[in-house]
């Protein structure tokens, strides 16, 4: 016969002894499925916070429309800008900052396609370009179809977040050794990529009250960009001053005027593709 009965000090199978260890694991679980859960809805708020940019404002959109000289395409793709006489073989692909519309940036991109320049504004991933993991190549295909299909040379740029891209297309574009883009075009940005030692075009401009890519951070970076790059700040001009889409938090108020940055930025920018 067996005696059953537990040793001094041990403890019988299924005994309360093993109940803390029980009780940590569901603490755990419960901290876990809570954290994930936190996780989610952070995640969902933001997914609801890009997929909710800032706007075009009406007038200067309703003055690109007046415009007789240009073909204005919009689509869920972008915005295309195409000239119908005088086309001179230059594309722009310019990209859009963190949480603005195409569309806020194409009264000012309005006079390179007044100058025969092909404008293309895609839309990007959840309206931040650098989720946009498309290559150069697949962001030109937004003007092959809206019918612009004659561009020779390709120029890429873009406003705050999205000349970061833009630089990183380039830096990408010199080390595949494909050249497929001729210059670099960065409005209230900087790079964070290293395009010193590319034969790359650059052109910077910057405004005097921008408050969020400041004259001070594009000093910063000048040591990524080629010698031969051009920079230029429009006195008076602020981070919000490159696009149409009303004002931005952290940025300064503008004293320049809307015409006078676009102005200086169609200027420029044909200075840069002439060269």
């Amino acid at each position: 016969m067996t005696d059953d009965t537990p040793a001094p000090g041990s403890t019988a199978p299924g005994s309360s002894a093993r109940r803390p260890r029980s009780r940590a694991v569901r603490v755990v679980r419960r901290v876990g499925i809570a954290a994930l859960a936190a996780g989610l809805v952070a995640l969902l708020g933001f997914v609801i916070w890009a997929l909710n940019p800032m706007r075009a404002e009406p007038k200067p959109l309703a003055a690109l429309d007046d415009d007789t000289g240009i073909a204005v395409t919009r689509s869920a793709a972008g915005v295309v800008l195409i000239p119908k006489q005088g086309a001179t073989g230059a594309g722009f692909v310019m990209l859009p900052g963190a949480r603005v519309e195409p569309e806020a940036y194409a009264a000012k991109l309005r006079g390179l396609a007044d100058a025969g320049v092909v404008v293309v504004i895609p839309s990007v991933t959840l309206n931040f370009a650098l989720f946009d993991t498309r290559s150069f190549s697949d962001l030109t295909q937004v003007a092959d179809a809206a019918g612009a299909t004659e561009v020779q040379r390709w120029y890429v740029g873009g406003h705050s977040l999205g000349g970061v891209r833009a630089c990183q297309l380039v830096a990408d574009d010199r080390s595949s050794g494909r050249d497929a883009i001729a210059g670099l075009v960065l409005l209230g940005s900087y790079c964070a990529a290293d395009i010193s030692s590319t034969d790359a075009k650059v052109l910077s401009l910057g405004g005097s009250r921008d408050g969020l890519s400041t004259p001070a951070k594009i000093q910063a970076a000048r040591h990524l960009l080629p010698d031969s790059a051009t920079l230029v700040e429009i006195r008076g001009a602020d981070h919000a001053s490159f696009g149409d889409y009303g004002e931005q938090p952290g940025d300064k108020a503008a004293t320049a005027s809307d015409r006078k940055v676009a102005s200086t930025l169609t200027q420029q920018v044909l200075v840069l593709m002439q060269g």
